[in-house]
């Protein structure tokens, strides 16, 4: 086992896109890691204006002046001898969005480990925090692996359970995962010369696809409790919507941002209102009901069900499948 002191000597590249890498990477620089470069994506046009943007760990990097490099991809020869000189001895690959060629995997002394928000073999891929939220599943965690050339596929080096509550959403849930990913890599960097990787299963391997936006749509036949599981998925994004009429207006589009479910015997169709008033607004569904607790209308602020129903009493929220 590594002492702490011996520990922080481990040069370490790290490879990472996203606000989840962010809070990796922040937990490796407070610990006093010593990264010798950063590798993210290019700045890419966002917004109206199409102005160039740095992604978040670009801008983190910037802030502890860390070494910044920018591939397109890392395929070509000059990447790869840009890499080696920086005598790195692992990468860190967290949410990265690139492919790893097969030299840069056995370029580093100790390869190439990439933190996972799953248990693998279940959900390899993009969104897997969205998809175990959606599928329903109770328990999910954090895999750091040894990555090989085909994704998501490495031997297992370590695994920490979480548990999915009720009232998870994809970024409640991020926010578990991150401390639990913090944790773990810390364990793995501190042990890199005694670890007994595991082959993965060959058994219960699931896919989870990066969400589209047509997928935010609500079909109001499903259960109470799927609609409940996409709501908490797809919330901070893309938030799931309806197509909904009013007293004020014929139809417009609905987002939902919370609800809760609710348990009922009336016999109403799927969409249609049971009970809408100041304080409450319940929506019959294809099995039970869902109570909607925040929610905006296309063009305006995002309100509770309360403050909203000063302004609409909703008539009908109608199955809209894309």
């Amino acid at each position: 086992m590594h002492s702490k002191s011996t520990s922080f000597k481990t040069r370490i590249a790290f490879a990472g896109t996203t606000k989840f890498s962010v809070a990796i990477l922040e937990i490796l620089i407070n610990a006093k890691y010593d990264i010798v470069g950063v590798y993210c994506q290019p700045d890419r046009p966002k917004g109206r204006g199409r102005i160039l943007t740095a992604c978040p760990v670009k801008e983190k990097a910037l802030e502890y002046n860390l070494k910044i490099f920018q591939p397109e991809n890392l395929q070509s020869t000059k990447t790869q001898q840009a890499l080696a000189k920086l005598n790195a001895d692992v990468m860190i690959v967290v949410s990265y969005g690139q492919i790893l060629p097969e030299r840069i995997l056995n370029m580093l002394k100790y390869g190439c480990l990439n933190i996972h928000s799953s248990l693998l073999p279940r959900w390899r891929g993009a969104a897997p925090i969205q998809r175990a939220i959606l599928a329903g599943d109770k328990i999910t965690g954090i895999s750091i692996i040894q990555m090989n050339k085909i994704l998501d596929t490495g031997d297992i080096l370590l695994e920490k359970n979480c548990t999915i509550t009720l009232n998870d959403t994809t970024q409640s849930l991020h926010n578990k995962l991150v401390k639990l990913g913090s944790n773990a890599i810390v364990e793995v960097l501190n042990n890199l010369d005694n670890l007994s990787p595991t082959e993965q299963s060959k058994n219960n391997i699931t896919y989870a696809k990066k969400l589209k936006k047509n997928e935010a749509w609500i079909d109001w036949t499903q259960s109470a409790i799927q609609i409940h599981q996409k709501i908490r998925a797809f919330n901070p994004y893309p938030i799931t919507q309806t197509h909904a009429s009013s007293n004020r207006f014929a139809t417009k589009i609905l987002r939902i941002f919370s609800a809760s479910i609710v348990v009922t015997n009336d016999n109403y169709s799927p969409g249609n209102i049971i009970k809408h008033n100041k304080k409450i607004c319940i929506v019959a569904t294809g099995d039970g009901a869902l109570s909607l607790e925040t929610v905006q209308l296309s063009g305006k602020k995002v309100l509770n069900i309360k403050d909203f129903s000063n302004a609409y009493k909703l008539t009908k929220l109608f199955i809209t499948c894309r």
